[in-house]
């Protein structure tokens, strides 16, 4: 218990200690009970405090007012020590029952908005997690195996020009012994037969000539995994789609590749004269990744159900068309595949949609595909049945600005 002489002291007090409940007398010097009640409410350390009037049955009060202002009950003098500890223990056990309340539904709200945003999270980490899963580890990746092999294959070819002119040299000089010395001792004569030097001579050249053609290819295949990663150009730049769009073809090249008896699915290009056009490189990449990803798929799952016979007489092909219309770039990816059902076609987009069976796919591919090219590019992205023949086609058109 701490006791306050006046209204003044009381504030004091209060500045260092919050009491648990507060006993006010109605009649006192300079600022009556009322008074303070009221600046004791206004405060919000203070508003919560139960306050309990203390008055004489003599005094003129009006309890109404006390107890419109805040207060909790009165007691009158005489006090009877007995009723004021009984009222007190009473408004401390309702004080600390509304507390306890007060801090339940507070951890309940909390506890809500906590598990909600959590379920929030988890919705976003998902679409991310498949997002990061897909693409971006697979750009990551891409970038760091193409940078790793760029500079020893650089070193490679740019040394292979040197070994064809030092052998070029080499086998010269062979040839001036041989035009100078037709008949060499036994030994280098039993050593030349020995590695058959004439065939080692043709065969040598044919060598350097094809590990140069493999190493401009290995440079050919760094280039386009370097242009199809791009996973650190963010911002909008001016590209050239027709070099995203082949270099996603470079990555799937042994998805287009069928080891067994049935022939490679072909790509039919039509590209157009096209401006290079701002866009999220790295991003629309992601869209060819997962439309012509899905092309392969639909035509895989055709070609199970037809003979290596009926496969070369239709054979399987991915068309690729690309056109400037109205200002605007219109691509055309068309497969004839095993195709998309007309109620299925207006779900393709929707986040976890997919009608593969369990652990095949997410169903997050073209939902990403078509917030990339309608939010991110302020396109349009859609697809269609094939006419008189079976496969789907879609269609992407973005702004060339």
């Amino acid at each position: 218990v701490s006791v306050a002489k006046s209204a003044e002291s009381a504030f004091r007090k209060l500045e260092k200690i919050v009491p648990d409940l507060i006993l006010l007398d109605v009649m006192m010097p300079s600022m009556n009970g009322f008074q303070v009640c009221e600046k004791l409410k206004q405060n919000p350390k203070t508003q919560d405090i139960p306050v309990i009037f203390m008055t004489a049955l003599t005094d003129d009060v009006d309890k109404v007012k006390g107890l419109s202002i805040g207060a909790v009950d009165y007691i009158t003098k005489p006090i009877y020590p007995d009723e004021v500890l009984a009222r007190i223990k009473v408004h401390l056990t309702l004080r600390h029952t509304q507390l306890q309340l007060i801090n339940e539904i507070a951890e309940r709200k909390q506890t809500e908005r906590e598990l909600q945003r959590a379920l929030d999270e988890l919705k976003r980490a998902q679409i991310q997690l498949v997002h990061n899963e897909k693409m971006l580890s697979l750009g990551q990746l891409v970038a760091g195996v193409a940078h790793e092999i760029n500079n020893p294959v650089n070193f490679i070819h740019a040394n292979l020009q040197h070994a064809e002119r030092y052998v070029e040299d080499l086998l010269g000089v062979i040839a001036l012994y041989k035009q100078h010395f037709p008949n060499p001792p036994k030994e280098i004569a039993d050593r030349i037969g020995e590695i058959d030097l004439d065939y080692l001579e043709g065969d040598l050249v044919r060598i350097l000539n094809s590990m140069s053609l493999g190493t401009s290819r290995i440079c050919d295949i760094v280039l386009s995994l370097r242009n199809f990663s791009r996973h650190h150009e963010a911002e909008v730049k001016q590209a050239d789609i027709h070099e995203g769009i082949d270099s996603t073809l470079t990555i799937l090249q042994s998805n287009l590749h069928r080891s067994n008896s049935y022939p490679d699915i072909q790509i039919a290009k039509d590209y157009g004269a096209l401006p290079l056009v701002e866009c999220y490189v790295g991003q629309l990449n992601q869209v060819f990744m997962n439309l012509l990803s899905n092309a392969i798929e639909a035509i895989n799952e055709r070609d199970a159900n037809r003979t290596v016979a009926e496969v070369v007489e239709d054979p399987s092909i991915i068309k690729i068309s690309t056109a400037i219309q109205n200002d605007r770039l219109m691509i055309q990816i068309m497969d004839n595949g095993l195709g998309i059902p007309e109620n299925l076609r207006s779900q393709i987009f929707n986040p976890f949609f997919t009608t593969k069976t369990v652990g095949k796919g997410t169903g997050m591919g073209l939902s990403i595909s078509y917030r990339i090219i309608t939010e991110t590019h302020k396109g349009k992205l859609w697809c269609e049945p094939n006419l008189n023949q079976p496969g789907t086609q879609f269609f992407i058109e973005i702004p060339i600005s």
